[in-house]
C-alpha cells in the first residue's frame, strides 16, 4: 500500500520527474535542447551553460534572433520550437496521467481501509459511547450536581439515536411513501401546473419587430441560418416568459450585429497554455494526495502501510480494553 509519491517514482521516467515529484513547485516540465527528454533543461529555452534565463522561443543562448523553424545555430539543423513544446507537453501529459494512477490508487486504498475500519471497529466505538453515557447518567445521579447531570445530557447527546424516515428524507417522503411534489420532481413532471403568461403590449411590439428582422428564411448561407434559428429560439423563450426585459436586450443584441471571431491562437501559444494547464492540474492533484494523507484514515494507513489489517486488530484490542475498564467502571458505579 503506497502513497501517490511513491507508486509514482516506481514509474515515472526521468523525462516525467518535474511533474511527478510532488514536493517541487509544480511548474511546467521540462526537456533538454536536442529533445532527449533528459528533464535537464527547462521549456523556456535555457541555453547549454545553464544560466537559468529564459530567452524568448526563436532565438540562440546569445539573444540573436534566428528565422522560425530553423535550428539553434539559424543553420535549420536544430528543431523547431513547436517540436521542442510538443515533446515538453507530451512527457508532462504522461507524467500527469502516472501521477493521477497513482493517486487513484491511493485514494481507494483510504476508501477500502475506511469501509473496514468502520464496519470492525464501530460498533465498539458506539459501544464506548454507550458506556460513557450511562456512567456520566450514574454519577449524575448519585450526587445530584447540576455540573454532572449537564455532563449527563452531554454524554447521551453524543449516543445518536436512528434517525427516523421523515429525518432521512428531510420532509420528501413519510411512512405513506413519497409526497406529490417529491413524487412530481422525480419523475420530471411539473410540480404544479404551468401558469398563463400574459405578455404585455410593447414586448408583442417587440417581439413582433425581432421575428421580423432575425427570421431564419432570410439567412443567405447555412452559418447565418443558424446563428438566425439560435437567436429565435432565445427570443420564443423571453416572449413565452412574457419577459419584456429580455426581449428588450435581444433587440438590442441583434441591432449591434454578430460578434466578430476572436483571434485563434498560434500553435506555440496553444503548447505553452497546456503545458499551463497540466502544471495547475499537477498543483491540484497535489492538494488533494495532501488532504488524503494527512486525513485520519490516511495517517493510520502510513503507520502500517505494509500490514493494514494487523493495525486494526490492534486498534480493536486497545478498544475492547477500554471497553471492559468502562464496564467495570459502570459496574462499580452502580454497586
Amino acid at each position: 500500500m503506497t502513497t501517490p509519491e511513491a507508486e509514482q517514482s516506481e514509474s515515472v521516467s526521468a523525462a516525467d520527474e518535474p511533474l511527478a515529484e510532488r514536493a517541487g513547485s509544480g511548474g511546467t516540465p521540462a526537456t533538454d535542447g536536442d529533445g532527449a527528454g533528459s528533464g535537464e533543461a527547462p521549456v523556456t529555452g535555457e541555453d547549454s551553460a545553464g544560466s537559468g534565463e529564459a530567452p524568448v522561443i526563436g532565438q540562440d543562448s546569445a539573444g540573436s534572433a534566428r528565422a522560425p523553424g530553423t535550428g539553434e545555430d539559424g543553420g535549420g539543423s536544430g528543431p523547431r520550437p513547436e517540436e521542442r513544446l510538443e515533446r515538453a507537453v507530451r512527457a508532462a501529459e504522461q507524467a500527469l496521467i502516472e501521477y493521477e494512477i497513482a493517486l487513484e490508487t491511493f485514494r481507494v486504498e483510504v476508501e477500502n481501509f475506511s469501509r473496514l475500519h468502520h464496519q470492525k471497529l464501530g460498533p465498539m466505538y458506539t459501544r464506548l459511547d454507550e458506556l460513557e453515557a450511562e456512567i456520566a447518567e450514574a454519577r449524575a445521579a448519585s450526587s445530584g450536581d447540576p455540573e454532572d447531570i449537564r455532563r449527563a445530557h452531554e454524554a447521551r447527546a453524543r449516543v445518536m439515536p436512528m434517525p427516523g424516515v421523515e429525518e432521512l428524507f428531510h420532509g420528501w417522503m413519510d411512512s405513506d411513501g413519497l409526497f406529490p411534489e417529491a413524487q412530481a420532481m422525480l419523475t420530471d413532471q411539473p410540480v404544479r401546473p404551468p401558469q398563463r403568461v400574459r405578455p404585455s403590449e410593447e414586448a408583442r411590439k417587440l417581439y413582433r419587430d425581432l421575428a421580423r428582422k432575425a427570421h431564419p428564411d432570410l439567412a443567405q448561407d447555412d452559418a447565418e441560418r443558424k446563428r438566425r434559428d439560435e437567436f429565435i429560439a432565445r427570443v420564443n423563450a423571453a416572449y413565452a416568459r412574457g419577459d419584456e426585459a429580455q426581449l428588450r436586450e435581444l433587440s438590442e443584441e441583434w441591432a449591434a450585429g454578430p460578434v466578430p471571431e476572436e483571434r485563434r491562437p498560434s500553435r506555440s501559444e496553444e503548447l505553452y497554455a497546456r503545458l499551463e494547464w497540466l502544471a495547475q492540474r499537477k498543483d491540484l492533484l497535489t492538494l488533494v494526495a495532501s488532504e488524503l494523507e494527512e486525513s485520519a484514515i490516511g495517517s493510520m494507513l502510513r503507520l502500517a502501510p505494509d500490514d493494514p489489517d494487523a493495525l486494526l486488530n490492534e486498534i480493536a484490542e486497545q478498544l475492547l480494553a477500554q471497553v471492559a475498564e468502562k464496564e467495570a467502571e459502570l459496574e462499580a458505579l452502580r454497586g
